[in-house]
């Protein structure tokens, strides 16, 4: 590739965390679409049991797992989607998905072998202008999608945090920055 050619940008970077420590660097996106599994020969992707961290809970050793096959992510025109390829249920949580200016946290549960739009560009858009500043607790990344791994979070669990659930991913979108 000549010094002049463009280069491809990247359309997300992925953070992978055990509750409230991330593991390892992240992981920057090029492609379309990206696998992101545990130990499973899945060709290329982001392979999390490559990942080490000392002193690793009993929790977090027995939530990674379960991660199986784990998630294909993939960007399309509407938005991004996560598909499910994992044995057990993954739990999603997007500014997109939440109810707009509500001070409920949305976490959406989605089965094995299902899909779910986890961002959606034309209501961000729209989102982006609605936002009020006064509803927002803490840092807020309006592009920012969250994904745990067999366990949920928010008013419904016992965990109220994603930084409770002991194995999560943290999408960061590249599409307004």
């Amino acid at each position: 590739m000549s010094p002049d050619a463009p280069k491809q940008s990247h359309w997300c970077n992925v953070a992978y965390w055990e509750h409230r420590t991330r593991v390892g660097r992240l992981y920057t996106v090029y492609e379309h679409s990206v696998s992101i599994f545990y130990d499973l020969p899945q060709g290329t992707g982001f392979c999390l049991g490559q990942l080490n961290l000392e002193h690793r809970s009993s929790t977090v050793q027995r939530t990674r797992g379960k991660i199986g096959y784990g998630i294909l992510l993939s960007k399309e025109p509407d938005g991004v989607w996560a598909y499910n390829r994992s044995e057990h249920p993954i739990f999603v949580n997007s500014p997109t998905l939440d109810v707009p200016n509500s001070r409920t946290l949305v976490v959406r549960k989605v089965m094995p072998g299902y899909s779910i739009k986890v961002f959606d560009y034309e209501r961000s858009c729209l989102l982006r202008h609605t936002t009020e500043a006064d509803l927002l607790d803490g840092p807020y990344d309006p592009n920012s999608v969250r994904i745990s791994f067999a366990k949920g979070w928010g008013p419904c669990y016992s965990r109220q945090f994603i930084t409770s659930c002991p194995c999560w991913l943290e999408i960061l979108l590249n599409n307004h920055r």
